[in-house]
């Protein structure tokens, strides 16, 4: 990563007065352009000269349509580390962010989505929020549903609100009356109990008050670890119409597969879950892991709350993103949240819905 030691102050002030004209416009910077700039009173020639040797140090870039210039990653990287003036929110901003707390929140999740749709709205940028699953989850209820004598569904519903469906299928012969019996043993046994304390004499224990039906508590029990594991991080987007308004995403099969990416969301999870905790994270251009967004930007932030990650919110957009803006919203907004969920002890409501999937065991 280029540190900037060999930019002149002079080249500093060009670099960031291209790409502050650049990320307001989205055209290429031509050195007429940069002469009615009043932070400094150069000649046209110089401001060319010094243009070219930002290009010769990788700063910038120049496309083949054009005579003009912008920024390249490494541009944009000592733009975002070395460069960017603090972005100063407006009243109607700070009101707006403000309001996010005016009507106490009871359930942190909400106020995390309720933060992101104002940041979408805020930015003009897709914004994304991250709800990590809550540490301990167990099932609350199960439910048999027979199907064939060889056959039923075993639905479960955990902690966190996931209701869940296993298809089983066993060698025995489960009538209706035998299904009503398992149900009631694993209701009465195994509602609420951890994963870890399933063990192999608690099994044993079980499969002797199962009698005839204890070649089912395995598989049973495989379906429920089947079901805890499955359940991950929630994330949500809102305002992804908005990368349409943006040339960069103009490429049908471009707009395609950041739009699936953003569709199955495990990548952005991903990284999200191995950032830093309470750390602003820029990830500009190749420097994402995810293929696909190569030629976008990812900022985000995770909040932590008495030594637990809370959440994390964040940005996707172009490479020309208006980063002061989005930093000091993120910014903003992760201290607001921060500060509820200090007051509320770091407790963390979940949201009474339900999200199905479904999958099968044998025995």
């Amino acid at each position: 990563m280029r540190n900037g030691n060999e930019l002149s102050d002079r080249k500093k002030l060009i670099l960031k007065a291209v790409i502050d004209a650049h990320i307001e416009n989205g055209e290429p910077v031509g050195s007429r352009l940069l002469t009615q700039n009043s932070s400094f009173s150069l000649s046209s020639a110089t401001i060319r000269n010094e243009m070219a040797e930002l290009e010769t140090l990788g700063y910038l870039e120049q496309p083949h349509t054009s005579s003009g210039r912008i920024p390249s990653e490494a541009g944009y990287r000592f733009y975002v580390n070395s460069l960017m003036e603090k972005y100063r929110m407006t009243s109607a901003e700070l009101s707006q962010l403000n309001n996010l707390l005016t009507n106490r929140v009871a359930e942190l999740d909400k106020l995390i989505d309720h933060a992101s749709k104002v940041m979408a709205a805020i930015t003009n940028y897709t914004s994304l929020a991250v709800k990590p699953k809550p540490k301990h989850i167990v099932v609350s209820r199960f439910k048999t549903v027979p199907l064939d004598k060889s056959n039923f569904l075993l639905i479960m519903i955990t902690s966190a609100n996931v209701v869940n469906t296993k298809y089983v299928h066993t060698a025995l012969d489960v009538c209706d009356e035998s299904l009503a019996a398992l149900e009631a043993l694993l209701n009465d046994t195994l509602c609420g109990v951890m994963m870890d304390d399933i063990t192999l004499p608690k099994m044993m224990e079980l499969e002797a008050r199962a009698g005839s039906l204890a070649p089912l508590i395995s598989p049973v029990v495989k379906c429920m670890y089947e079901v805890v594991s499955e359940i991950s991080d929630e994330l949500n987007f809102e305002g992804v119409n908005k990368l349409l308004s943006y040339p960069e995403f103009a490429d049908v099969d471009r707009m395609r597969g950041l739009l699936g990416m953003l569709e199955k969301k495990e990548d952005i999870i991903k990284v999200v879950a191995t950032a830093e905790n309470d750390k602003m994270n820029v990830y500009i251009g190749s420097e994402n892991s995810v293929d696909i967004m190569r030629s976008s930007t990812l900022i985000f932030k995770t909040i932590t709350c008495g030594g637990n990650t809370i959440g994390a919110i964040g940005v996707i957009g172009p490479c020309r993103m208006d980063y002061s803006k989005v930093i000091s919203t993120v910014e903003y907004l992760s201290r607001q949240i921060k500060s509820a969920a200090g007051a509320d002890d770091g407790e963390i409501s979940l949201p009474p819905g339900a999200k199905n999937s479904s999958g099968g065991a044998k025995t």
